[in-house]
């Protein structure tokens, strides 16, 4: 039976780009740690950022012998769960030259350049079916609020001097490129690719493994030391490391180095059964990655077979650290925004039916850029703060990790992702409630715009209150 929105299948942790990728990648999971294991570095974290450190870490110095634990198996967190669109930041000129100059903006931006440059080398290499499709990336424009976040990114792009990679296009443009009685205008950011994230995970997992990497899966980290060196338990051993990295996404947000500069808040994502005359329909020819322009975003794309993957960043806040909250995982209410974003967006489809939900925690930096650090006593590094944009942001991590762990002066560690001081969230329960009741505000004020009505006064000053504040996450 075919479903429709209305009754599309419970959302949970697993996503189907990760169970597609399983179908395709039949190896057996790598052994879990037993007894005692010596390393010169352990990498934590079987996803994006881990696999990129300790692969980088072996083809800079292969004689370092690297670990990596992975709590379940690699890919199977975030960096299996997310949408796949890999691009870097001139999307995001306008909020980077508010918050941080113009000039720090524009170094963000063209490092971001830099890692596409590597993703892209990495996927198109011979052999590797990661279904890359570079196409670049649409913003569009639903409502009269976000016309003027258009705006803002097309004129930012010129007042930097970079018009090129914002490129406006008015509704006839835009229709030409995907039908839509939804999409009023949109810009077109030539930067961007779509990917098969969790083809992507287990791709650098075998890599790691052909480089060298100790790699251990369905090993949780249990508890760090840090003295001379770093003693990592695990639930059946221990690691004896000179240095270690943790790359754990939301899990870090209990972690003294980030647990007051983080936020847990959760995406969903649908992912629609094969719609045979999908180009016919709505004239979707291309393999852009689009987004709309609220707050909390719609971002999709299309998906081998004729599907299309539509997300919503609409989900619940966890309380504190709490990452194991079901409410990140299982929230029906947010999985069922995303399902019917994709008839209100796309209504030349129909009520395409929903063949797998899934849900999962962002780790948000205090100023939604994400950061690597060392610990004071230098053993301990690291990465988190992605805030919902880490495919391509993770080989940046990637990099600033494995500089930090080989004492490098370059110009990743050297940039802002290293260098800045982090701001923090105001202490609990103010962050998660005060967090909680700005997102139910922003959500009334988007989805009463996108009905082109105008938001209740309560709405609109509780959307307006963290810029009142200085705060720099629940921006619109």
């Amino acid at each position: 039976m075919t479903r429709t929105p209305t009754d599309s299948p419970s959302p949970d942790a697993t996503s189907w780009w990760f169970q597609e990728a399983l179908r395709h990648d039949a190896t057996p999971p790598s052994p879990v740690l037993e007894g005692v294991v010596e390393a010169d570095v352990a990498v934590v974290g079987g996803g994006f950022t881990g696999l990129w450190t300790a692969l980088l870490l072996k083809q800079r110095r292969p004689e370092l012998k690297v670990l990596l634990l992975e709590a379940g198996l690699c890919g199977s967190g975030a960096s299996g769960m997310n949408g796949g669109k890999v691009h870097g930041y001139w999307g995001s000129l306008a909020t980077l030259a508010a918050n941080f100059g113009a000039d720090a903006a524009l170094e963000a931006a063209r490092l971001g350049t830099a890692a596409q440059d590597a993703i892209r080398d990495y996927c198109t290499a011979p052999g590797r079916d990661v279904w890359w499709r570079e196409a670049g990336n649409l913003r569009v424009s639903t409502s009269d609020a976000q016309d003027v976040k258009r705006a803002a990114v097309i004129a930012t792009a010129r007042d930097l001097g970079v018009p090129e990679t914002a490129v406006p296009l008015d509704g006839e443009e835009l229709a030409r490129r995907v039908r839509s009685p939804a999409f009023r205008a949109g810009v077109y950011l030539p930067e961007g690719a779509n990917v098969q994230p969790a083809r992507l995970a287990r791709a650098l997992r075998r890599s790691c493994l052909e480089a060298g990497v100790l790699v251990f899966e369905n090993t949780p980290l249990a508890a760090l030391e840090e003295g001379d060196g770093c003693l990592l338990r695990t639930p059946r051993g221990e690691v004896r490391s000179r240095q270690a990295v943790l790359a754990t996404n939301v899990a870090l947000a209990g972690h003294t180095l980030a647990a007051s500069r983080i936020a847990i808040f959760s995406s969903y994502a649908v992912m629609s059964e094969p719609i045979p005359d999908l180009h016919a329909r709505i004239g979707w020819e291309g393999d852009e990655g689009l987004a709309d322009l609220r707050m909390f975003v719609h971002y999709f794309r299309k998906a081998e077979g004729g599907r299309i993957m539509m997300g919503s960043g609409s989900g619940p806040i966890a309380y504190g650290a709490n990452h194991r909250d079901p409410a990140l995982s299982r929230d029906g209410a947010a999985a069922s925004r995303a399902a019917a974003a994709l008839s209100r967006l796309l209504p030349g489809l129909g009520k395409p039916g929903i063949e797998k939900a899934w849900g999962g925690g962002i780790d948000i930096s205090a100023d939604r850029l994400p950061f690597f650090k060392s610990s004071p006593g230098g053993r301990v590094h690291i990465g988190c703060g992605y805030s919902g944009h880490g495919v391509n942001a993770t080989r940046i991590g990637g990099e600033c990790l494995s500089g930090l762990v080989l004492g490098e002066k370059n110009m990743w560690t050297n940039s802002l992702f290293c260098r800045r001081e982090v701001p923090r969230f105001p202490p609990e329960p103010f962050r998660t409630h005060g967090g909680r009741l700005v997102r139910a505000a922003i959500l009334s004020c988007e989805e009463a715009e996108d009905l082109g009505r105008k938001p209740a006064l309560a709405a609109r000053f509780g959307a307006w209150l963290p810029r009142a504040l200085g705060i720099k996450v629940g921006m619109r």
